[in-house]
């Protein structure tokens, strides 16, 4: 078992000896959504940290879009639920990149792009295939192609 994947469970066994409902919901989500990830596919598998990293990713980001939606329907109750349980699977994930370090490493890539023959918003791709590697985990990607927009077209 993974160490990421026996933390989470022993994490989920403390909440529930404490009585936490919160987290122990949200953990019991989180690792089945792992085991199904496992599962998945043609053959079962044991997921590296990285993989499990990626599902705990997903889950975070579909608490987040879940409070927003809630929150934009009038369920502030339901919002602020979703929100804590996306706080709580965040402090699992690694720190996310400031806009600032992210801005460096786009300008970077936009560099070697223009040096390899890139040019202008077509170059979209191009810098998305440098950047990606570099900050996978480390920030979410609708905000690493608004900073790669941001920067070809200034």
């Amino acid at each position: 078992m993974t160490t990421l994947k026996s933390k989470l469970k022993e994490d989920l066994t403390t909440a529930m000896k404490a009585r936490d409902e919160l987290t122990s919901s949200t953990l019991r989500l989180t690792l089945t959504a792992i085991t199904k990830e496992e599962v998945s596919g043609t053959s079962a598998r044991e997921l590296s940290d990285d993989e499990v990293l990626k599902v705990i990713a997903k889950e975070a980001k579909k608490r987040r879009e879940a409070a927003e939606a809630f929150a934009q329907g009038g369920r502030t109750e339901q919002a602020e639920r979703e929100r804590a349980e996306g706080k709580l699977l965040d402090a699992y994930l690694p720190k996310q990149l400031t806009d600032d370090e992210l801005d460096a490493i786009v300008t970077q890539a936009v560099a070697e792009a223009k040096a390899a023959g890139a040019e202008g918003p077509r170059a979209m791709g191009a810098v998305m295939k440098i950047v990606n590697p570099k900050v996978a985990g480390l920030a979410e990607g609708g905000r690493v192609a608004a900073a790669v927009k941001k920067v070809l077209a200034g």
